[in-house]
Parts: structure tokens; C-alpha cells; sequence
């Protein structure tokens, strides 16, 4: 079997089960929730209105955005929590994700839940009506029993958006189908694509056809066909989610890894090392900057990787460059002061954004800086990572330049890469730490204003794990030993075209040449 295909059947039992608790508990709460409401809005003309106005407007929100601003809410609930009662709770992960999908999920439940009801013939009111039925017997005897084909409709229209929107829970730390996604767009690793594309796809048909079962066996009138459309979705929840019975006991530590190969491979570094003392390791990847490091202050990761940059711009809010040795010195003590975090120490190389262009394209303009590409920056298109556009660092390198574009672009940094090869893009803003720029011998812009701070790779441990003598001792040995030619050699041999690695095995091969020594431990 292919080896890529075998990673991913590996992976399965896990993601397939956290991906079905997620969307069965989603769809079940969204049930329990829009029914009553339908019932009161097919009651209550003056309810209808605003309550089907309100979950169509939930609609409108694309799905990652809702999934995103719950983590900030429920941070700030959990804090509340901790402050007033002493205990507070998980804001990462399956919380959050639970209730976006379950908001998600209501519209088409409440819409054909309210148009069933107000859909029965009139008639058959006033036969109920004159039998002496009380408005609750006229209900549960009639009007839902008439009305419940049109509602099963809405339930399998409400599974086959919530299996699908559930892949989109990865980026707020919720294992799922997402992962495979995910990952498989940031390496290029299109079998893991292709199989969480397919899984996903085929999990919304089973459950579709097993609801398409009670839905034809509610409007025949048969009980068997309701049985066995009920009881196959019943074991088909028992077995998916069963593997994550058989997982064993929670993780003593959990690393996480923002949504760039590197972050993949350091995640997978710094897991191998606290393994090998005999501890249990989770990870939580595909995080965003602010919500990997704010799950990190409150406890919900215990470590992860960062650049100076990032936590110097987006978390202290500087826009001073006091030089890399001073950032990193200032940060350390500031982190600690501000929010308890421990900076264990650098990995030894920088990480820092960078224009980039191809080397013929930046001779054919005389670009050789920022500075000149300030000149010539009306006539171009610059490529972007998803966040750097939106970035303090954006904005520093903007005013002390006067940059101004033709067209500004965002893709997926492996997409970036592509379109500036392809010519869609002049300029890019890459990582100094990628192999693909020696790899496309791209060239890189210089900053003679130093507007870009340093961006050194750091390791980042969480409060509740500041005295935790056995993760540290495991990730000591890090600090100040990759060099960056050490770092693009195990990126690009992630992201190259052919003959790919998997970031586990890339991982290994970096953990191999350092323990041989061959990590090249950078100059100070």
C-alpha cells in the first residue's frame, strides 16, 4: 500500500471518531433546540419572525469565522468562571466547535420544522379540535406526526451541513476529518486531501441515507424502517466513536503547532523528545498565532513553538526594534510578568518574514530592497500568507516604506509559493527559514530600515508547566541547537515536489542529525 495511504488509514479511527461525537452531539442539541422553537414559531406568528430571521443570519456567518469567535467568548467565560468559582473550563477544542456546529445547525430544522406544523391541512384541525383534543393532545397526536416527513427532511439537510462543517473545527484545536485537509494543504500531501475529502463526504452519505430510512418509514407509517434507519445510526455512532474509548487515558502534555510544515515538523520534534521520557503526548494542530498562544496562557497547551516577531508585534503590541538579542531578552521577562508564560530559550534560528522575488524578475526591475521596491511597487502584485496582510508587522513595513501595490493577494503559503512561480504574483512575503527559497533560487529583499523585528524560533511552555522539571529537562537540549540551513533542509524536504517526506519523518531525520551532532548549532 502506498505509504501515504497507510499514514492516513493509521489516523482514521481517531479523526472519524472525534469527527462523528462532534457532529451526532451537534445535531442532537440543534434537534432538541429548534423543535420546541419551531413548535412556538408555527404558534406564535409574532416569535416566527425574529427566531427564523435569527438562525438564517447565523447562516450568513461563514462557518470557520463562527467556529473562530467562540473561542474568545468561551476564554473569557472560563476566566470568569475560574475567578468566581475557582475552577474554570476548556475554551479549546471540543467546546467551542459543539456549539458553533449546533447554532449551525438549526436553520433547516426550524424552518421545516415550522412550515410541517402550519402545513396541516386545516381540516384535520378542526376535526381535532371537535373531538375535544387539548391544544398538547392536538399537537403530539396530530399536527407533529403529519408534520414530522417534512421535518426529517430538515434533520438530513442539518446532517449533511453539520458532517461538513465539522472538517472546519480543526483550526480552534478540535480533532477531525479537518485534519487531514488541513495538513494535506499545507504539505501538499494530496492523498491526505483526497481521503478527508472522501471520508467526509462518504460519513454525510451514510448518515443521509440512514435518515432518508426514518423519513421514508415515518411517511409510510412503517415502524420497521424507522428501526432500522434508528438503530443503524445508533451503531454506526457506537463504532466510530468507539476507538476513542479504546485510546487510553488523556495525555499527560499536549503540544501545539500552528498550520505551516515547520510547526508540523517542531511539533513532532518536540513530541518525540518528551516521549521518550514515558509520557503520554497530544497534539493540537492548525492553530491560529492568537489562539495558539492564548490556549497556551490559560493552561490548554503546554507547549509549542513561536517567533520572537510574532509575540514581540501581535501579543506585547511593540513596534520598537530594539535587535534580536534585546527582543528575545525584553519578551522572556515580559511573557512571565504579563501572562506566567515561560520562553525556555530560542531554537537557535530565525523564522522572519522576507520579501521575496524571482531572481530573474528582481535583476530585470534593479530590485535588490525594500526600499526599491517601494519604486516600483505600483506596478506589481504582492503574494501574501493568510495573516501577514492583516499583521502589525505589515502595517511597520507599510509606513516605513510608502509600500503601495497594484494588487495584494493571500494564499496558503504553499500556494504563494506556486503563484509566484507561475507569475500570478511579483513579490511575496516568505519565511527566511524555507528551503524553498534556495530551492527556487528566489531572492530575498533586504531591510536597510530594519522595519521586519527578528524572528527567532523560541519554545514557549505553558504556566501550569513553568516548574515542570521532566518537560523541561526533555526540551533543554533544543534550545540554541538547529541551525537554520538544519531547518530549511527538514522543511524542504516536506514541501519539495518530489520524493516528499512526512513531517514525522522529517522530524526523525532532524532528531537524528542532532543527536549526531550534526545540527549545526548556530554562531551567536
Amino acid at each position: 500500500m502506498n505509504p501515504r495511504l497507510a499514514e492516513a488509514f493509521a489516523l482514521l479511527p481517531d479523526y472519524l471518531g472525534w469527527h462523528v461525537l462532534l457532529s451526532a452531539s451537534a445535531l442532537l442539541l440543534g434537534v432538541a433546540i429548534s423543535l420546541p422553537l419551531a413548535i412556538g414559531a408555527a404558534r406564535s406568528p409574532r416569535l416566527r419572525w425574529p427566531v427564523l430571521a435569527l438562525a438564517s443570519l447565523v447562516q450568513t456567518i461563514p462557518s470557520l469565522a463562527l467556529l473562530a469567535l467562540f473561542y474568545p467568548l468561551l476564554l473569557a467565560v472560563s476566566a470568569f468562571s475560574a475567578a468566581l468559582l475557582g475552577r474554570g473550563f476548556s475554551a479549546l477544542g471540543f467546546l467551542p466547535s459543539l456549539l458553533a456546529l449546533t447554532l449551525y445547525s438549526m436553520l433547516p430544522v426550524l424552518r421545516n420544522g415550522a412550515a410541517g406544523i402550519l402545513g396541516v391541512d386545516p381540516a384535520v384541525r378542526e376535526a381535532a379540535d371537535g373531538v375535544g383534543m387539548t391544544s398538547g393532545q392536538k399537537l403530539l397526536q396530530v399536527e407533529l406526526p403529519l408534520a414530522a416527513p417534512v421535518i426529517m427532511a430538515g434533520v438530513r439537510t442539518a446532517a449533511v451541513w453539520t458532517i461538513g462543517a465539522a472538517t472546519l473545527s480543526t483550526p480552534v484545536g478540535q480533532t477531525s476529518l479537518g485534519n487531514y485537509i488541513f495538513a494535506g494543504l499545507q504539505t501538499e500531501n494530496w492523498v491526505f486531501v483526497l481521503f478527508g475529502c472522501a471520508a467526509s463526504a462518504a460519513l454525510a452519505l451514510t448518515a443521509d441515507q440512514l435518515l432518508g430510512l426514518v423519513e421514508s418509514g415515518v411517511r409510510r407509517r412503517s415502524r420497521a424502517r424507522v428501526l432500522t434507519g434508528g438503530l443503524g445510526l445508533l451503531l454506526g455512532v457506537v463504532l466510530a466513536v468507539s476507538p476513542l474509548v479504546s485510546l487510553g487515558r488523556p495525555a499527560a502534555y499536549v503540544v501545539g503547532a500552528k498550520n505551516f510544515s515547520e510547526q508540523y515538523i517542531l511539533a513532532e520534534l518536540i513530541s518525540g523528545r518528551i516521549q521518550r521520557t514515558g509520557a503520554e503526548v497530544g497534539r493540537r494542530e492548525n492553530l491560529g498565532s492568537s489562539i495558539a498562544y492564548s490556549a497556551l496562557a490559560a493552561g490548554e497547551l503546554d507547549v509549542y513553538v513561536d517567533y520572537s516577531g510574532t509575540l514581540w508585534t501581535n501579543v506585547l503590541g511593540r513596534t520598537d526594534n530594539p535587535g534580536r538579542a534585546g527582543v528575545l531578552r525584553e519578551l522572556t521577562a515580559e511573557l512571565k510578568r504579563r501572562d506566567g508564560v515561560v520562553v525556555l530559550g530560542s531554537l537557535g534560528f530565525e523564522n522572519a518574514y522576507a520579501f521575496a522575488m524571482r531572481t530573474d524578475r528582481a535583476r530585470a526591475l534593479g530590485i535588490a530592497s525594500i526600499a526599491d521596491l517601494a519604486a516600483r511597487g505600483p506596478g506589481l502584485t504582492l503574494g501574501s500568507d493568510l495573516e501577514f496582510l492583516s499583521r502589525p508587522e505589515w502595517r511597520a513595513v507599510e509606513a516605513a516604506y510608502g509600500l503601495r501595490f497594484r494588487a495584494a493577494r493571500s494564499y496558503q503559503p504553499t500556494f504563494m509559493y506556486r503563484a509566484l512561480a507561475g507569475g500570478e504574483a511579483d513579490v511575496i512575503s516568505a519565511f527566511s527559514s524555507d528551503g524553498r527559497i534556495a530551492a527556487d533560487r528566489l531572492t530575498v529583499l533586504t531591510d536597510p530600515k530594519g522595519a521586519i523585528p527578528p524572528y527567532d524560533a523560541v519554545i514557549l511552555v505553558s504556566p501550569r508547566r513553568a516548574d515542570d522539571e521532566r518537560l523541561l529537562d526533555a526540551l533543554r537540549p533544543l534550545v540554541g541547537a538547529i541551525s537554520v540551513e538544519a531547518m530549511r533542509a527538514a522543511n524542504y524536504s516536506v514541501d519539495r515536489d518530489t520524493g516528499k517526506a512526512s513531517p514525522a519523518a522529517a522530524a526523525r531525520a532532524l532528531d537524528g542529525a542532532l543527536a549526531a551532532g550534526a545540527g549545526d548549532p548556530p554562531r551567536r
